[in-house]
């Protein structure tokens, strides 16, 4: 069945891929942009900016006005700092909070009252496997994507008795444009900046994770299927075996013995 779904986050990687398989689909695809939008006959674009609240009720507004309902939220667009926690520009902290939190929190709210009155939906929302275990050097990522996991596991309770359904998708690492974007965020890392030599190694062996993911496509592919699944499971982790395995022994192991595998990875003595 044809649906009307909007879509953050459609210039590059995983949201430009679902737009355009979800429009292939035949489903009515309105996806946002920050900059101008372009013309495109299968992907509807609307300029908005998740940390500019007018932006927002403009894009849910000019939805309404030409389709009537929005059958699906898709929160995909966020941003990626990186850093250590201690020396990263309060800006980049800020910008990092109210893009993932505050600006997927404030569409969402948008978007409720006209699945409520329409008699249901799905909203569709991005964490990450940073959303399941603090990564280092990347501590605000993972700060804004943990609040994701709180915010829909109570969404998802409260919105129940209106049949609208909340999917949290946790990505592993994928080759996007996530790792040239992460560096414009990058905390000072000058001669006297004292996590420097050790920031340096990890970030090696995040940017290593990164080149070597999964296309996008992959997970595009995979969320066209939940879009039209029926019943979609809550929770859907998308990654390699060994992530998905890392997700299971962070419940398993000792806290200390999982830390200890984490630190060995990102290279932390």
């Amino acid at each position: 069945m044809k649906k009307v779904i909007l879509i953050t986050g459609i210039s590059s990687g995983f949201g430009e891929q679902i737009a355009k398989l979800l429009a292939d689909k035949g489903h009515v695809v309105y996806g946002t942009v920050r900059n101008e939008p372009v013309s495109d006959n299968q992907v509807h674009q609307l300029r908005m900016d998740l940390t500019d609240s007018d932006s927002i009720k403009l894009a849910v507004s000019t939805v309404m006005a030409n389709e009537g309902r929005i059958d699906v939220l898709i929160n995909n667009a966020g941003m990626h700092t990186g850093g250590p926690i201690e020396t990263s520009l309060i800006e980049n902290i800020k910008l990092q909070i109210n893009t993932n939190v505050i600006g997927t929190i404030e569409l969402t709210r948008e978007v409720l009252p006209i699945m409520r009155k329409q008699g249901g939906g799905t909203i569709i929302n991005f964490s990450s496997i940073g959303g399941l275990m603090g990564l280092p050097f990347q501590g605000y990522y993972s700060t804004s994507k943990f609040a994701i996991e709180g915010f829909s596991e109570a969404l998802r309770m409260e919105v129940k008795q209106f049949n609208i359904k909340v999917v949290l998708i946790n990505p592993g690492d994928f080759h996007t444009s996530n790792t040239a974007n992460r560096r414009n965020f990058l905390a000072p890392t000058g001669k006297d900046d004292p996590y420097r030599e050790q920031y340096e190694k990890s970030l090696a062996a995040i940017e290593k994770d990164e080149a070597n993911g999964w296309k996008p496509e992959v997970l595009a592919r995979k969320i066209v299927k939940i879009v039209e699944y029926k019943n979609p499971h809550q929770r859907y982790i998308i990654s390699s075996f060994e992530q998905k395995l890392a997700v299971c022994l962070k419940y398993i192991l000792p806290g200390k013995l999982f830390r200890m595998i984490l630190q060995d990875h990102y290279k932390i003595k």
